[in-house]
């Protein structure tokens, strides 16, 4: 597998990311990085996943936000998406991923969204693979509006490595 040149900055946010998470964190194996994209296979479970931290961002933040791409190979599950939000989601109200010139309404609760169905997951994967970035926007607890960036250099690669990571899996 070839890896692409990476600065040490994104490398330590991904690894801080990973550090601070309780999923990521049990990882067994790097299937490498990819831009500001991760790689991982856990075969305990087994399940692989391609995962980002969301841009930095100036506005308060209660949760670091992230997404995961994550394939569940006994569960027949493949491309599921995983957002952790900034913010504590209010209750009812819309979450909106604006993705390559469409919106999804994605589901969710406490500090946690996800796409409606696997229609959808395969949908968002899909325009991840040919957008530059995508933005989910939600209202918090209190009401306020709030949004994470998240650039998608890397992303298609980094799904990939963890669909191809949980082969052997199936």
């Amino acid at each position: 597998m070839r890896f692409r040149c990476f600065a040490v900055a994104p490398l330590l946010a991904a690894l801080t990311l990973l550090a601070t998470l309780p999923s990521p964190a049990t990882a067994r194996d790097s299937l490498g990085m990819f831009g500001k994209w991760g790689a991982f296979r856990d075969p305990a479970v087994p399940r692989c996943y391609a995962i980002a931290m969301a841009e930095p961002s100036a506005m308060r933040r209660e949760f670091q936000p992230y997404v995961a791409i994550g394939t569940w190979p006994r569960r027949g599950e493949r491309g599921q998406v995983h957002f952790r939000v900034s913010r504590r989601l209010a209750t009812g109200r819309a979450i909106t991923l604006s993705l390559g010139g469409r919106r999804f309404a994605l589901v969710g609760s406490g500090a946690d969204a996800w796409a409606a169905d696997k229609t959808m997951d395969a949908a968002i994967v899909a325009a991840m693979r040919s957008a530059p970035t995508m933005w989910l926007s939600a209202r918090d607890a209190a009401g306020r509006r709030f949004g994470n960036a998240y650039d998608l250099a890397g992303a298609p690669t980094a799904m990939d490595a963890a669909t191809v990571g949980c082969a052997p899996f199936r």
